[in-house]
């Protein structure tokens, strides 16, 4: 089974980090199987800070890594083990479902399939600016 991976990116030009993905997912495919370029990760794009720190709370980095350290959790389980209320991990946790970040698996537990997630952010100073 492969290790599922994830990089999130901070970019206003959604457009080309599709275009991107679509390029090496097309790269891995002419590569064929066996070249070791098939699985290369998944990518999460916000185009603002602000939507990247709105949407990935203090409390919902945390019910993620609840979930990648210690495993597969109901609501009620991991509302205790991140000592919150119920309707809030609630609300939170169908946010990061909605965002790929947190998946239900058969049993209807909570669970974040990646074992390594990446935020890769650059802020830099517009051209307007600097000039």
């Amino acid at each position: 089974m492969t290790q599922r991976t994830l990089t999130i990116t901070l970019s206003p030009d959604w457009r080309a980090v599709l275009r991107a993905a679509g390029a090496r997912a097309r790269q891995a495919l002419a590569a064929g199987p066996g070249s070791g370029s098939g699985y290369q990760g998944e990518q999460l794009n916000f185009e603002t800070p602000e939507a990247f720190f709105g949407r990935l709370t203090k409390g919902r980095w945390a019910m993620v890594r609840a979930l990648q350290t210690q495993g597969a959790a109901g609501v009620r389980e991991l509302a205790r083990r991140l000592d919150r209320d119920v309707k809030r991990v609630h609300e939170d946790a169908a946010v990061l479902i909605e965002l790929g970040l947190v998946e239900r698996d058969v049993s209807g537990r909570y669970v974040c399939p990646y074992t390594d997630i990446h935020v890769d952010m650059h802020l830099t100073v517009p051209e307007s600016v600097a000039a």
